[in-house]
């Protein structure tokens, strides 16, 4: 179920009620996706010749490399090549948004290995079968050392070093220079521990990269990436390969949720075996390897303190955060910042203290997945609300309005950074509470509980902001309209699932009646879109679609003037007519000229396509909010929970297209309620990952999802000239904590406080049990580190700014 309330008493901006944009309009890009036709980087014929590479990965968690013997997989059938990173010859790089130099990765191991599934040698062969063989027969001599895949271990004065000589395993680190003392100011103080778990992006395509030198010495690559033009500059400077020479092609992308930003290392020794073989490279990993070497998310652990009056008032915060980075720091060891960025919430707080300190562990890296930061701010906000609501007697709908920033506080600064710029907290969460029925669902919940049933019902609640579009930075968008009255739209952005093409064809037809289904995007391919911040941080409304917005203005007063010349009348009586599609005198319309005369008209008269292009920056980020109601079973015999209903009311800001905001908020909802029950890597204590594909990895299919009913409340930001807000992390930012919140709330009456993700049967079934038996308190005093915390080792602004953007 889906709808729309109506929206706040902030306007869209002029011109756009009463147009297309709005409304619901299916998707154009579908049908080349649904028969088959679009193609993806495993699809591309990359002609005769092409090698495949396979890459040989350390089965060690820790340890030091002594030889690796490669002879007998250069003598297999088929192999034209087997490197080292002695044949390789490049030096370690970063992936993305560099945190120290120390940790700059080397794309095939060098001394040492750091993680089980890290990069040691490369095979080229002229099938994947014959490399997969090949590989098999490269022989690593490692001597394992101790290795440590535990973040709060790691953070140990006792813990083994991966980088010795650095003395300690610190990534980044960071404390406030004024703690603040809750006890000394609190009537009550909530505490917990809460872990975050890590988990795996899983996109159903994995990672991919392919590589062909052309005739002219160029190198074209084709990259299943969110980011392509940054890749570009990447490559260039990992490579040595003049970004001139470099042609970064992106062709279909199976999913990213931020698990695809960056450069991976395999795409360097793709490109740099293209390059030197003289033949067309394509790498496509297997899901193991894919869930075994590629960046996970999240990983976080969680020491959170909320202060209190008797009457609920919140009098501060205070979080001591342990963050997970991997082997490899790189952007995710900024997440957690962003984590700190975004812990004031919704709520007014005086006072906010927030030390973070993440260690390097023997992991694959952290990275960004699905709000990046942002999901682990709100989760453990809204599970102290909890904490509190239940500690204090108050109704937890009743202490989030009490709490909630208020409307005329707008815009808001925050203590931890951000500037909020527009909202109405309270409206979603009575929305929220009325449509799902809150007070039918406790009353339900008594009489359950009076009854005794093995069944309980558990209601939770979350209220979120979030930050989209935070990396700052411009877009590019072009407008090109065609003689047979078509039109091509170009962006910088990266289309990978979202609907762009019908997203930014609303916005131009919406100026000039060009159907929706005439215009085509073109994206992905820095010969043709000349500079691009990609997608990510759910930015691309806002400065995808207000870049190609701003060139459709230029077109449209371009095309004015054009008819002005070839009607012979005044401009300023040249108008637009976007339901016939026309542009002409105003008032005669039966000389209307349609686009494609305009357009045949401007290469006849001008010489020139009928086009425009422009470079557009918003005013700042914006940020989304909304609250999630869901009402949850447990059974307590089992443990085994399930959701019955979620209600999500998300506010985007001004709304383009309301099916693809429902899809949005479905696929949102989706990822929080299986990070809630299903998903989490997990290590054995010599750092052998024992979830390394979906055989192992709880991924749940459409079949263990409810129905969900997503609704949407307006309330535009007025930094982008769309009044637009991200929408494509928010849901799952409002459900993890809802749904959390919930299981817990359905059997708190046993004594349960708190139950970690993933609440898996096991682990619900196991709280009940260690409350009745006198346990469950969520506290536990935070590592000694915490004491004398290093102040030197934070993250530099630009790899906080991009945190921000994914």
């Amino acid at each position: 179920m889906s709808a729309t309330l109506e929206p706040s008493p902030i306007q869209r901006p002029d011109g756009l009620r009463g147009s297309i944009l709005g409304n619901r309009v299916s998707r154009t890009e579908d049908p080349e996706l649904l028969t088959g036709a679009g193609k993806y980087i495993a699809d591309l014929d990359l002609g005769e010749g092409a090698l495949h590479a396979v890459f040989v990965r350390s089965d060690i968690a820790h340890g030091i490399i002594n030889s690796i013997d490669v002879d007998e997989a250069r003598s297999m059938p088929g192999v034209v090549a087997v490197w080292t990173a002695d044949e390789l010859d490049v030096a370690p790089h970063h992936g993305f948004a560099p945190i120290d130099p120390a940790f700059a990765r080397p794309p095939l191991a060098t001394d040492r290995v750091r993680f089980v599934g890290e990069a040691v040698a490369v095979v080229f062969a002229e099938t994947a079968a014959q490399g997969a063989d090949a590989a098999d027969a490269v022989w690593a001599d490692i001597e394992p050392i101790d290795a440590v895949t535990d973040s709060e271990a790691a953070l140990a004065p006792d813990a083994p070093l991966l980088r010795p000589e650095r003395g300690d395993n610190i990534a980044v680190a960071d404390a406030p220079d004024s703690p603040v003392d809750l006890d000394a100011i609190s009537d009550v103080v909530v505490r917990g521990r809460f872990v975050n778990q890590r988990v795996a992006v899983a996109p159903m395509e994995p990672h991919g990269v392919a590589a062909a030198p052309a005739d002219d010495d160029r190198i074209t690559v084709w990259t299943a990436n969110q980011f392509p033009h940054y890749v570009h500059a990447a490559m260039a400077a990992a490579t040595g390969i003049d970004r001139s020479q470099l042609h970064i092609v992106t062709p279909r992308v199976g999913g990213g949720f931020g698990g695809k930003a960056g450069m991976q290392h395999e795409y360097t020794v793709v490109v740099v075996g293209a390059q030197r073989l003289g033949r067309p490279v394509r790498w496509i990993p297997t899901r193991t390897e894919d869930m075994q070497a590629k960046d996970h998310s999240r990983s976080q652990v969680q020491y959170a303190e909320l202060g209190c009056t008797t009457d609920g008032a919140f009098t501060g915060l205070r979080v001591r955060l342990v963050g997970d980075a991997g082997a490899y720091p790189g952007i995710g060891a900024a997440l957690p910042g962003g984590t700190r960025r975004m812990s004031h919430g919704t709520y007014a707080f005086p006072q906010i203290d927030f030390d973070v300190a993440v260690a390097t562990t023997n992991t694959p890296p952290t990275g960004a997945y699905r709000g990046a930061g942002r999901p682990e701010a709100t989760a453990l906000l809204e599970r102290l609300v909890d904490q509190a609501a239940h500690q204090l007697g108050i109704d937890p709908i009743e202490l989030r309005e009490k709490n909630l920033l208020t409307d005329d506080v707008f815009p808001f600064q925050t203590l931890t950074g951000p500037e909020y710029d527009t909202g109405s907290y309270r409206m979603p969460l009575r929305e929220a509470a009325r449509l799902i029925g809150y007070d039918r669902l406790r009353a339900e919940q008594q009489q359950r509980r009076e009854a005794g049933d093995t069944v309980q019902l558990g209601v939770g609640v979350a209220t979120y902001v979030e930050i989209t579009g935070g990396g700052g930075g411009d877009e590019f968008g072009k407008l090109e309209v065609h003689p047979d009255g078509t039109a091509t739209v170009s962006c910088g952005t990266l289309s990978h699932g979202q609907g762009h093409q019908t997203t930014f064809a609303m916005i131009v037809s919406a100026q000039t009646g060009i159907p929706v289904d005439r215009i085509r995007l073109v994206d992905g391919d820095t010969d043709f879109v000349p500079k691009g911040g990609g997608t990510g941080g759910s930015r691309s409304v806002q400065y995808g679609g207000s870049a190609v917005n701003e060139a459709t203005k230029l077109v449209v007063e371009r095309a004015k003037q054009l008819a002005a010349r070839v009607l012979e009348a005044d401009e300023a009586d040249i108008v637009v007519d976007a339901d016939a599609g026309t542009i002409g005198v105003a008032g005669v319309p039966a000389a209307a000229l349609s686009w494609a005369d305009l357009a045949t008209k401007s290469e006849e008269l001008d010489d020139a396509p009928l086009a425009a292009d422009t470079i557009y920056a918003p005013d700042g980020a914006s940020f989304p909010f909304g609250a999630h109601i869901s009402a949850v079973e447990v059974d307590t015999e089992t443990g085994r929970a399930r959701v019955r209903q979620h209600v999500a009311v998300d506010d985007a800001g001004t709304v383009i297209n309301k099916l693809l905001l429902e899809g949005q908020q479905h696929g949102g909802i989706a990822s929080g309620l299986s990070q809630v029950l299903y998903e989490e890597v997990r290590y054995d204590d010599l750092g052998n990952p024992i979830t390394s594909n979906f055989a192992d990895y709880g991924l749940p299919s459409a079949a263990e999802m409810p129905n969900f009913d997503v609704y949407s409340t307006e309330t535009p930001s007025d930094r982008n000239v769309l009044g637009a807000k991200g929408i494509g992390e928010a849901s799952t930012i409002g459900s993890t904590p809802a749904i959390q919140n919930a299981i817990i709330d359905a059997v708190s009456h046993l004594g349960v406080r708190h139950i970690d993700l993933p609440c898996t049967a096991e682990r619900v079934w196991k709280a009940i049990a260690d409350a009745q038996s006198g346990g469950g308190d969520p506290w536990r005093e935070p590592p000694a580190v915490f004491a004398t915390l290093p102040k030197g080792r934070k993250v530099d602004d630009a790899a906080a700014e991009a945190a921000d953007g994914i």
